[in-house]
Formats: structure tokens, C-alpha cells, sequence
């Protein structure tokens, strides 16, 4: 309780790109196939289900890799206990890397799906997009975690603070369901 609450006394601070009732942007993603990367329509995965999708800043990266993704490879039972069809993670890289983070962390195998954003479209159309010059990330994705059914946003939270990744978590939005 004490993350919701955290979340909603935030969201009052500062609006949300995003919120409850939006419709997701049509955005094609990305998965590598046996012959390179194919697409994946977003309005192809979400059309009659309920989804879980969670944007990232960088795959192999510090908090990505050991607290974001492992936290909805934890939950994943859980989400489907809620009725969730699918976990999505996604974020702004090629095929390539989101298919190398796969086989390195076993996300894949725990019931999470990795997709490339490789031109941004889903985190510019959310307004999740993220630039650090200092970091060399640039039109990277903000962190962020939403469910949706049916391609309406059903709940969503997004962390304020720069680095965090408290109100994001697997655990924190399996809090709101």
C-alpha cells in the first residue's frame, strides 16, 4: 500500500504523459525471427487481450537488468492469475539486443516478452521518451508500466525520479490489479 500511495501523491505532483482510459498508439515493434528482425503490429497484440507492457531504458543495463525485468519475471504467475494474456517489455534497441538480453536473462522462458522499439514509435506516442546525452542515451524510453485491455490503458505508473525504480516494478503494479 505505502507504493500506491507513494504513486498517487506523486501523480498529483506531476502529470502523467500518460493515463487510465487512453487509447495505446499504433506502433510497430520488433522481434528477431529466423530470418532477422520481423514486425510486430502493437494493435495485433493487444486487440481483445489484457496486457501487461513495461518500457526500460536499456537492455544489460544496471537497474534494467537486476531489478526492472527480473521483478516481472517474478510476477509473471501472478499477472496471469489476474488475467493477464501477455507481459510485453520493450525497449528503444534493435531486435538484435532485445533477442541477446532474452537468451541472457531467461525472460523469454519466465513469461516475459522482449520487443524492439527500434524507431520509438510506442514511447514517443506514450510521451515516455527519455535523452541523456551524458549517458549516450538518446530517444531512449522512460521507465514505465501500464496495463491495458483490449489497447486501453487500464492502469499505469511511471517513475518521477530520474535512476528509480520503485513504482514501476512487477510487484507495484500487480499491487494495483
Amino acid at each position: 500500500m505505502q507504493a500506491r500511495d507513494k504513486h498517487n501523491r506523486l501523480r498529483k505532483e506531476h502529470r502523467m504523459s500518460i493515463q487510465p482510459g487512453d487509447r495505446l498508439p499504433e506502433a510497430t515493434l520488433t522481434r528477431l525471427g529466423e530470418k532477422g528482425p520481423e514486425p510486430v503490429q502493437l494493435s495485433d497484440l493487444t486487440a481483445g487481450r489484457k496486457v501487461v507492457i513495461f518500457g526500460l531504458p536499456g537492455p544489460f543495463t544496471g537497474t534494467c537488468s537486476t531489478s526492472h525485468l527480473p521483478s516481472f519475471m517474478r510476477t509473471a504467475e501472478a499477472f496471469k492469475a489476474k488475467g493477464v494474456d501477455e507481459i510485453i517489455c520493450i525497449a528503444v534497441n534493435d531486435a538484435w539486443v532485445m533477442d541477446a538480453w532474452d537468451k541472457d536473462t531467461g525472460a523469454g522462458a519466465a513469461g516475459v516478452t522482449l520487443l524492439a522499439d527500434h524507431a520509438s514509435e510506442l514511447t514517443k506516442g506514450l510521451g515516455q521518451e527519455l535523452t541523456v546525452p551524458a549517458i549516450g542515451f538518446f530517444s531512449r524510453s522512460k521507465r514505465f508500466a501500464l496495463v491495458a485491455e483490449d489497447g486501453v490503458i487500464t492502469q499505469v505508473q511511471e517513475e518521477v525520479a530520474p535512476g528509480a525504480c520503485d513504482l514501476t516494478t512487477g510487484e507495484s503494479l500487480l499491487a494495483t490489479l
